[in-house]
């Protein structure tokens, strides 16, 4: 690319040269270049402020539920996924992706079961088509309750 514009404005002349095999020749193409940049605040934070057990009868405490709110900050997520891991958060037992429709703040709660009793890792990750956060907390269910 060679070239410069002869008056003052800020677009770029491009000039661009290319071999023709056959003839030997040379094309010159001449114009101007623009390029426009989007900057989008993405979301920024999420916390889980909230943590409750589901009552469940006796028949259902071998998968107890736990509710889950969660807030964010920045741009509106269209997603949330949540992995349920073993204590240590390295190995993965579940993985549960929705989208969610989230109109004017962000608040939402989540409910996930689990598959028996136990302290497990929760990652929940709210995305959108340009950005993911994520908020992580250690839990222990038992038979229904949580600590």
């Amino acid at each position: 690319t060679t070239g410069a514009p002869s008056n003052s404005d800020s677009s770029a002349i491009v000039e661009s040269v290319e071999d023709n095999p056959d003839g030997g020749c040379h094309i010159y193409r001449n114009g101007y270049y623009g390029s426009g940049i989007s900057v989008v605040e993405g979301i920024l934070e999420v916390n889980i402020i909230q943590m409750t057990s589901i009552q469940m009868t006796e028949s259902q405490a071998e998968n107890p539920l736990v509710d889950f709110v969660v807030t964010c900050q920045g741009s509106l997520p269209t997603d949330v996924c949540t992995v349920v891991s073993d204590p240590t958060c390295q190995v993965s037992k579940s993985v549960v992706c929705d989208p969610i429709v989230i109109s004017d703040e962000c608040l939402l709660t989540i409910r996930r079961s689990f598959e028996e009793p136990g302290t497990y890792c929760i990652n929940i990750t709210l995305g959108d088509d340009t950005s993911q956060a994520l908020a992580s907390a250690l839990i222990s269910v038992n038979g229904g309750e949580y600590t």
